[in-house]
């Protein structure tokens, strides 16, 4: 009787179970580890940066108020703290800590439609109702200030960018105000009705020389210099009279960075010191905030711990997918797909309205996105490789982002929140994401799809994201007077691109799915978006 082999065959069942996460070598161990204790101490250097401080939270009207100030100290001199465009009071947390560790009282606060201000900012850019409404609500925290222990003495009011003009023409029509300390200021007022208050400007050594020239001209009007001769770190004018004036170049850093730098803490601790002579109150510790290199080590820490950990994701799909994975592919066919949109996307958007979501900025960075995912989703349709679910398991798929988007939130967005900017969509914002998330779903799910794949080349995930900026400085060339303010924020969305990059490319080389990072990164783009830019009505 012949013998008979018998072949056993999988069943479907079978074959479609998710394989076994692989195993952690001795470097994804050693990441992890590392990773943790970086994070660990980067976490309790930021809380200790708070440490002796006394931080209320409260309301002026609508109006959300931090205070910080010495405990157990006698109240200091109070100063008004107020963000920039597009700012939050998270970003002024420095300057704030600063002052209150030199023993003054701090006061930082969210304008109408910024960080955690529920009412809508007023005006267009440059109207006169947008001003007003920004001087009441600095005039309402000033009011409030003054109802404080001692807050009927002479104050002291600091602005960044925006709310450095804020500040000046506040301070021109009100008296009161000892001191004035603008970070990066756009000043409306001409040099000649700059207010008699002791001024102090202070500007990063990267910004635009235009913006540094309105200091200049400033400084040199009580120097009798001409403004190229007037020399930083040096004191123009009388502080007895109102009219001692100085500029500062922070070194190292742009329009943001200048917030964070120590130059920039240590010449306000000094001016204010300088402005208020004997009335200027006894330090309760010694230096200024540090948290620029505990910020380094947390977010050291999550992309060390973030590694590993994507290993613990479910394998949504059995092969690479991605366009690199059309036959034929290489950089011939790349190249069309990936510049065509950066350069016709501007050119497409420059006659259309921008005005159709109530956030300034962002309905015009929205449209971007969009219109740019489509003509390179349209891109990818006439090269046959449009984005695909393959063999993916939708379980899998749906498993893997909600993994990522939950690690991101924790690790990420919960202490950005606090100790960057505000970065948490708050519940009135949440119908804007939603909307934002239209266009930047378009734009990851075509970007993350062609940058991926066996043949796709090595530096096209990278290459794109540098398309995508120039994309948005051809707009901001082509509308410079609707889209300036991209140009402040080219910085954040190059870390951005950064950050979740290394993200994408761990979880791509996991999962085998592209559209994995694609939907967690468009949820993180359009969060982060829609809480940056001013609600406005």
């Amino acid at each position: 009787m012949p013998h008979r082999t018998r072949r056993r065959t999988a069943s479907p069942r079978a074959s479609s179970q998710v394989p076994q996460a692989p195993r952690w070598r001795a470097a994804h161990w050693a990441a992890a580890v590392l990773g943790g204790l970086a994070l660990l101490a980067g976490a309790a250097g930021l809380f200790a940066g708070y440490a002796g401080l006394e931080v209320t939270q409260t309301e002026v009207g609508a109006i959300p108020v931090t205070v910080f100030q010495a405990q157990d100290a006698p109240p200091g001199p109070v100063v008004v703290v107020a963000h920039g465009f597009a700012g939050s009071r998270q970003l002024m947390h420095p300057l704030a800590v600063s002052l209150a560790r030199a023993g003054y009282r701090a006061l930082v606060f969210d304008f109408p439609g910024h960080g955690r201000h529920a009412q809508p900012l007023a005006g267009r850019i440059g109207d006169e109702a947008r001003a007003a409404a920004l001087l009441d609500a600095l005039a309402a925290v000033v009011d409030y200030a003054r109802t404080l222990p001692q807050g009927n003495a002479p104050l002291a009011l600091l602005g960044h960018s925006m709310a450095g003009d804020i500040a000046t023409r506040y301070a021109n029509d009100h008296a009161g105000v000892r001191a004035l300390v603008a970070v990066s200021p756009y000043l409306s007022l001409p040099v000649e009705q700059l207010p008699a208050v002791n001024l102090l400007f202070v500007y990063g050594a990267w910004e635009p020389p235009v913006i540094q020239a309105q200091g200049r001209a400033a400084v040199a009007a009580v120097a009798d210099v001409a403004a190229a001769a007037v020399a930083p770190e040096t004191t123009y004018g009388s502080f007895a009279h109102g009219t001692a004036r100085r500029l500062v170049i922070a070194d190292g850093v742009e329009h943001i960075g200048v917030l964070y730098s120590a130059t920039t803490l240590r010449a306000t601790v000094a001016w204010l010191r300088a402005a208020f002579g004997e009335r200027a109150p006894a330090a309760i510790a010694d230096g200024v905030d540090q948290r620029p290199r505990w910020l380094g080590l947390y977010y050291l820490g999550v992309l060390l711990l973030a590694w590993p950990l994507t290993l613990r994701l479910p394998q949504v799909s059995a092969q690479r997918l991605g366009a690199g994975a059309a036959p034929g592919w290489g950089w011939r066919r790349f190249w069309p797909i990936a510049v065509a949109p950066a350069l016709l996307t501007p050119l497409l958007l420059w006659p259309v309205p921008t005005d159709f979501l109530a956030i300034a900025i962002g309905d015009y960075i929205a449209l971007h996105f969009g219109l740019y995912g489509l003509l390179t989703l349209i891109g990818l349709w006439r090269a046959g490789a449009l984005p695909r679910l393959g063999d993916a398991s939708v379980r899998a798929l749906v498993t893997a982002v909600a993994l990522v988007v939950v690690f991101e939130t924790l690790a990420l967005s919960l202490p950005t929140d606090h100790f960057v900017a505000s970065y948490l969509p708050p519940p009135h914002r949440l119908a804007t994401v939603a909307a934002l998330l239209v266009g930047t779903l378009l734009w990851c799910v075509a970007d993350e799809w062609l940058t991926r794949g066996p043949a796709a080349p090595g530096a096209a995930y990278a290459l794109t994201k540098a398309l995508f900026l120039v994309s948005l400085m051809i707009a901001v060339a082509l509308n410079l007077s609707e889209l300036f303010f991209l140009v402040i924020i080219i910085p954040a969305m190059l870390v951005l691109f950064l950050v979740y990059g290394l993200f994408s490319g761990w979880i791509y080389r996991r999962t085998g799915q592209p559209l994995v990072a694609a939907v967690s990164n468009a949820l993180a783009f359009a969060g982060a978006i829609a809480v940056s830019f001013p609600l406005i009505g």
